[in-house]
């Protein structure tokens, strides 16, 4: 594996020494195990070495990339499509990077950005936060960090635990990965990559209801969006799946999904009966 790339960067020259992290592994095909956790991301940058260096760390931790090398291209994505992080240079070739940001905050969008550039001056980073962005990294920089910095934008935004359960399911945010606790001890619960993608979005946190627009955005790619017949397909295999875990997926009519705890009969029999008052 190639472990350092020098390139420069078009506005000031300077190299850019990036590494791969050495805990970067290549997920097996059609699984996520022991990943970072896995989010949908915009990479904005111009420079065609560096955004390919990053796009592959950014896909080997299990991430999904949409690319823009111009602020027309981002501000475009940026509109269409939801996104859990951008990662936005500030060095484009037809406009700054500011531009797209205060577009999308403008309208309300309050995805964490990260910015990454070059320009390592105190007057354009305050720019760069004032308008809008949750953090700032300088070139060079290692791509762990990236990565890091990006799971630390996510459990903000989100407001939630590393660790999220529902009956014996248990989402462990940082390892990227689901298992059951049973009294023997916690099980592994692997899951295909799409099917992986579906549960976390619900499980992040449990309770929250996710429309099918989210859940589809976050399996499709940009030029090929999943119908909604494909992801019935998705929600119905992961409810057999989740049969023995004590969670289970309910259809909101017109909202979308929902994971929960299962209800026993005896339970669900007392809440569709009548309430009786306390004499």
């Amino acid at each position: 594996m190639l472990e350092k790339l020098s390139a420069s960067d078009s506005a000031s020259g300077a190299p850019l020494m990036l590494r791969y992290p050495s805990d970067v592994v290549t997920p097996d095909p059609g699984f996520v195990r022991n990943t970072t956790f896995p989010m949908r991301i915009l990479l904005v940058e111009d420079d065609a070495v560096l955004r390919d260096v990053m796009l592959r760390s950014l896909n080997d931790a299990g991430h999904r990339v949409d690319m823009a090398s111009t602020s027309v291209d981002a501000c475009h994505l940026w509109r269409v499509q939801h996104f859990d992080a951008v990662l936005l240079d500030l060095n484009l070739p037809d406009d700054s990077g500011l531009t797209a940001l205060r577009e999308a905050r403008a309208r309300g969008d309050r995805t964490p950005v990260l910015i990454l550039t070059a320009r390592n001056r105190t007057d354009e980073r305050i720019a760069g936060l004032d308008a809008g962005a949750d953090d700032y990294l300088g070139k060079p920089f290692d791509l762990g960090e990236v990565e890091a910095r990006l799971r630390a934008m996510a459990r903000r935004a989100h407001g939630i635990d590393d660790r999220c359960e529902v009956g014996i399911l248990v989402l462990d945010r940082k390892a990227g990965r689901f298992f059951t606790q049973t009294p023997a001890g916690a099980i592994p619960f692997e899951l295909p990559a799409r099917e992986f993608e579906v549960l976390r979005e619900l499980m992040t946190p449990p309770g929250r209801v996710v429309s099918k627009r989210v859940l589809s955005g976050k399996l499709s790619s940009f030029d090929e969006a999943l119908g909604d017949n494909a992801l019935e397909a998705f929600i119905s295999r992961l409810r057999k799946k989740l049969a023995s875990t004590g969670a289970t997926i309910r259809t909101l009519r017109g909202l979308g999904y929902v994971v929960e705890a299962e209800r026993r009969d005896n339970d669900a029999a007392e809440s569709a009966a009548p309430s009786m008052p306390f004499e």
